[in-house]
């Protein structure tokens, strides 16, 4: 690609002064930074009609698709609340993150509207708030297209900071909205503060670059990249959704350059055969970045064979933003690692009594520097993440001497076995590097001489026959790979394992479903 100079530093800007760049690419619908910022001021002057004011919640149940950044691009020049809602939910989920969030519209599609119509009604949001991107369901809803016709393609007179207000996983509990304050600022601020600060370093240039928008836009990191493009100049390519070899089509076709992706992306691109990969020219690629789950060692080393040196990882959350970067050669150079903390942060390891552990030692992540914010309406949550100024997302890892961050597991996925500390991270990562798993789980269940054993459950890979020939083979794989106390006791198959679209695996659900099935069968856990 070139590097055309591109002026301003938030979309808003750089459409008004490149109105012919191209927005979107691919897709029933690709258009110019000036066409995109034309719809996105129609409906900012829409959102008083759907009972929108400064400091209110516009919600979306959709799916990929550029929709959904018109929406939030409006919502962040209106002073808005904008709550991207997961599209996998069932109806009282959304309900709960509707009136959770105060929501006073939500924009969705036809194929989800009979869902969303129930969960609005519950949460009160009336008829008028409830809007559909293609053509009206029913009469409860309105059509965006009719909402936005007539009105203005002009920027609206107030503009005001609006924030995305993501929702937390709740993998214990109900989910909570992550909160930022609403400034009395214009919208560009924020992108000002992250041109010098998140795309600093992640080594983000502006410019005519191309990014491939295929994780779920309704998770904080896809989203916030897409938005990140946007405000560098960059076009947009959305894919409806993940398919390992389309993913590789999409690259080649648009000369992609940057993108996002989670560690299973790359498993699953890997799994495909050597002529299929083969055919695809990825040449294209300067920076994908991937975050949201460990990946293992193995993994990273064949994609960057692969690809080159492009894979750019960083940890944090949706609180906290990235908090450390790893960048491909800083990542050859220590492998495993997450990163060293960006600019401004500090990172500490603190036990469970909140004493500091020292270099090598595993203990829950602590970090401080980053930008503040609340979970909404549950101040208790709020400080129970908090030790001091130090925010810690739940997650276990150690520093080493130099301050090289390495994660280990989420401390709920913990499982303690003769006293011993295991992380099923690490012996997915093995597991996974045998050429015929396809997915795994581990997962610790009650043991009574052991307190927890270790089950790995595991989706084969396609042509691979289950069976105890291969539960057999893993086990003998795992012999050079692992300490003999980590071995699973138990190997199981799944057809599938149930991941976000995000890639994050919960192993609380599977764990809770495997008890589940014993318990059906009158099974004890482990023999």
């Amino acid at each position: 690609m070139g590097s055309t100079e591109v002026e301003g530093v938030s979309f808003y800007e750089i459409a008004a002064a490149h109105p012919d760049r191209p927005a979107f690419l691919g897709g029933d619908a690709p258009a110019t930074y000036g066409a995109l910022h034309a719809q996105v001021n129609q409906l900012s002057h829409a959102f008083g009609d759907l009972g929108l004011e400064p400091g209110g919640t516009v919600a979306t149940v959709v799916g990929n698709r550029a929709e959904f950044l018109t929406v939030m691009l409006a919502a962040l020049q209106s002073g808005l609340y904008f709550v991207p809602v997961s599209r996998h939910l069932t109806a009282p989920e959304i309900s709960y993150i509707l009136s959770d969030s105060g929501a006073r519209a939500v924009i969705t599609e036809g194929t989800f509207a009979s869902t969303v119509a129930g969960a609005a009604a519950e949460a009160g949001i009336p008829p008028t708030g409830r809007v559909t991107i293609d053509a009206p369901a029913d009469d409860g809803f309105t059509g965006l297209t009719e909402l936005m016709e007539g009105r203005p393609e002009e920027p609206p007179a107030a503009r005001k900071m609006g924030s995305v207000m993501l929702y937390t996983s709740g993998t214990t509990g109900k989910p909570k909205g992550v909160q930022r304050p609403l400034l009395d600022y214009p919208p560009e601020l924020p992108m000002t503060v992250l041109r010098q600060t998140l795309v600093k370093h992640l080594e983000l240039e502006p410019g005519d670059e191309v990014h491939l928008a295929v994780g779920p836009l309704y998770h904080s990191a896809p989203c916030i990249h897409a938005l990140l493009a946007l405000s560098l100049g960059h076009a947009v390519v959305v894919s409806e959704r993940f398919d390992p070899e389309g993913t590789l089509g999409l690259i080649q076709r648009y000369g992609v350059t940057n993108s996002f992706m989670v560690p299973t992306m790359f498993h699953r691109m890997l799994g495909l055969p050597a002529e299929v990969r083969a055919r695809y020219d990825v040449s294209s690629l300067r920076q994908v970045y991937h975050s949201a789950a460990p990946i293992p060692v193995d993994t990273k080393r064949r994609m960057l064979d692969w690809w080159g040196p492009v894979l750019y990882e960083y940890y944090g959350s949706t609180e906290s933003g990235p908090v450390v970067v790893a960048r491909p050669e800083e990542w050859l150079d220590h492998p495993g690692t997450v990163g060293r903390p960006v600019e401004g942060v500090e990172i500490k390891i603190f036990d469970g009594s909140g004493t500091e552990l020292p270099p090598g030692e595993p203990g829950l992540i602590y970090a401080r520097g980053q930008g503040g914010f609340e979970y909404h309406d549950d101040p208790d949550k709020t400080a129970a993440s908090m030790l001091g100024d130090y925010y810690t997302p739940g997650d276990i890892g150690y520093l080493d001497a130099d301050g090289w961050l390495y994660m280990s597991d989420r401390r709920t996925d913990l499982i303690i076995s003769g006293g011993v500390n295991i992380y099923p991270a690490e012996i997915e990562a093995a597991l996974l590097q045998h050429p015929d798993v396809g997915d795994v789980a581990v997962i610790g269940v009650p043991d009574e001489d052991w307190g927890q054993s270790v089950v790995a459950l595991v989706e084969p890979a396609d042509g691979a026959v289950a069976g105890d020939e291969l539960a057999a083979a893993l086990l003998a794989h795992c012999e050079p790979r692992l300490a003999r106390l980590k071995h699973p006791r138990r190997i199981e198959f799944r057809p599938s394992l149930p991941r976000t679209p995000s890639g994050k695996l919960s192993r609380a659900r599977v764990r809770e479903s495997y008890l589940r099935e014993l318990g059906d069968k009158g099974e004890q856990p482990v023999p």
